[in-house]
């Protein structure tokens, strides 16, 4: 149970006999515990400040290139990312604000999607209709999306923006026709706003690249490579065009 508060930080009963320093020793000492405990990719990480400062929003395909990402455009981008899954854009308006934080950002590569055109039960399990509903419906993720994209415009930094990468056949709670229209109208809100593209699924196709095994829109460690190769590739030019 959580009951001495210090600032903006909550600190556990365990602790509510400490002095104010003390506390406050504790309360970093358990924060940089927690911190600990990250996975790799959600390691935060700290800035060269000569370099650009690059946001990765974006579902678990991003989690998969964020650390070959980061390693690509080492000396060319402090990379970072939510310590999160970003899932759907329900999610996206709920958390944007956090995820920007306070600081500038030089670009934002975003994606979401994968998330919205899944379908659910009544319990948040993957489950095709009729039991399964829809997370997005199209209209609610295009609707969505330019709300988002609206708020990604006001930090002043260069938009990229991924497709939601290949559904598969047989994959858990999701329909391989529902991605073209998904992605068809993501393109319609960033064409509005002229944003570039980073054309993930024309790299996919052209290199075929395979998902991790037949039914799961997941991809394997070295395709996740090869995926972040291609995306440095996006990034550094969009840093470096005027």
């Amino acid at each position: 149970m959580f009951i001495v508060t210090l600032g903006t930080k909550i600190a556990p009963r365990k602790f509510q006999s400490l002095g104010a320093a003390a506390l406050a020793v504790a309360i970093v000492a358990t924060a940089g515990y927690a911190q600990a405990q990250l996975p790799p990719h959600f390691q935060p990480i700290t800035d060269d400040p000569s370099l650009p400062r690059v946001l990765i929003i974006g579902d678990s395909i991003s989690i998969g290139y964020t650390l070959p990402l980061r390693a690509a455009l080492e000396g060319v981008a402090n990379v970072h990312r939510p310590p999160t899954n970003c899932a759907h854009t329900w999610r996206g308006l709920e958390k944007i604000d956090e995820w920007l934080g306070d600081g500038q950002w030089d670009l934002i590569h975003f994606n979401w999607g994968l998330h919205d055109l899944k379908y659910v039960d009544e319990g948040g399990k993957l489950a095709l209709p009729p039991e399964g509903k829809q997370v997005s419906t199209l209209e609610e993720y295009e609707k969505n999306l330019d709300k988002l994209v609206q708020r990604l415009r006001k930090t002043g930094a260069k938009l990229v923006w991924r497709p939601t990468t290949p559904v598969p056949e047989g994959a858990a709670g999701r329909i391989p026709a529902d991605l073209p229209k998904y992605n068809q109208a993501a393109r319609k809100v960033i064409s509005r706003y002229g944003i570039e593209v980073d054309d993930m699924n024309g790299f996919i196709a052209a290199e075929k690249i395979p998902h991790t095994r037949p039914g799961n829109v997941h991809f394997s460690k070295e395709a996740s490579t090869q995926l972040a190769g291609n995306s440095a590739v996006v990034i550094r030019q969009a840093l470096s065009a005027d």
